[in-house]
């Protein structure tokens, strides 16, 4: 249904809106706020992409499922320390919990007898005390039975689990801007090589380095309008078709 590489496309899409919205939220107190309602489709991205592997043939049962939950369960303990000095609490659990509770829900919704128990006391448990809840599980779920059989119903049940994360936790329905990305990315076919761990790795590093200009900002005295700038300063020259990696690092500087 999707090429590797659109798939690989579409995590990238997710980072970038997912570092904006960070920036934005914790390093400028949300003062852009069409960042926000876009940045709602980044959960969503990240949520199918993970459901489009769990849904390929042999996953659940060649042990595949098993390592990424062990890999979601290392990087969000990584990114628990800075995930609560930026939020100030401890709950919800960062996204990356949330990624593996929908997966550890999916693997044993899979398995045949008292296992299937387990997953929905895993969803009802798991689900509770995560970004998102239950709500960011459920379109996890959704998104897997869609792309294990793509039916008009099973599509239905991903509009309304959008629906209702909408309403419970985004305060927006921008979520549902994420089908038609979906749905277009299925008759792409691009290039990206993939990169295995490098999007485990950069979510608790993302974390720290705004955690890290958050403190700066605090002690340095640094406000609002100045990382408003630095903010708006790095968006001009990240169109810039000459501005280099070495270039937003002397920026930044």
């Amino acid at each position: 249904m999707l090429a590797d590489g659109t798939a690989e496309a579409l995590k990238w899409l997710a980072l970038v809106l997912m570092v904006l919205d960070h920036a934005n939220q914790y390093l400028c107190n949300g003062a852009l706020p069409w960042v926000f309602p876009i940045a709602r489709l980044s959960f969503p991205l990240f949520g199918f992409v993970l459901a489009y592997n769990l849904a390929r043939p042999g996953t659940l049962s060649n042990g595949a499922a098993i390592r990424t939950m062990k890999r979601l369960a290392i990087f969000a303990l990584m990114a628990s320390l800075p995930h609560v000095l930026l939020d100030g609490r401890l709950f919800p659990l960062n996204i990356l919990a949330t990624l593996l509770v929908a997966t550890a829900t999916v693997y044993l919704f899979a398995q045949s007898g008292f296992k299937q128990g387990y997953g929905i006391l895993v969803f009802m448990l798991g689900g509770g005390i995560v970004e998102g809840n239950w709500f960011a599980v459920a379109v996890c779920v959704a998104a897997y039975r869609y792309c294990q059989s793509p039916t008009a119903l099973r599509l239905s049940l991903v509009i309304a689990s959008l629906v209702v994360l909408g309403l419970f936790i985004n305060r927006n329905q921008w979520a549902l801007a994420v089908l038609p990305v979906i749905l277009l990315a299925q008759h792409a076919n691009t290039s990206l090589k993939r990169q295995r761990h490098f999007f485990y790795g950069f979510y608790p590093a993302h974390l720290a380095v705004i955690a890290l200009a958050k403190l700066w900002i605090h002690y340095d005295g640094c406000n609002e309008g100045c990382m408003k700038a630095l903010f708006g300063k790095l968006l001009y020259l990240s169109k810039s078709s000459d501005c280099s990696a070495w270039g937003f690092g002397v920026a930044l500087i």
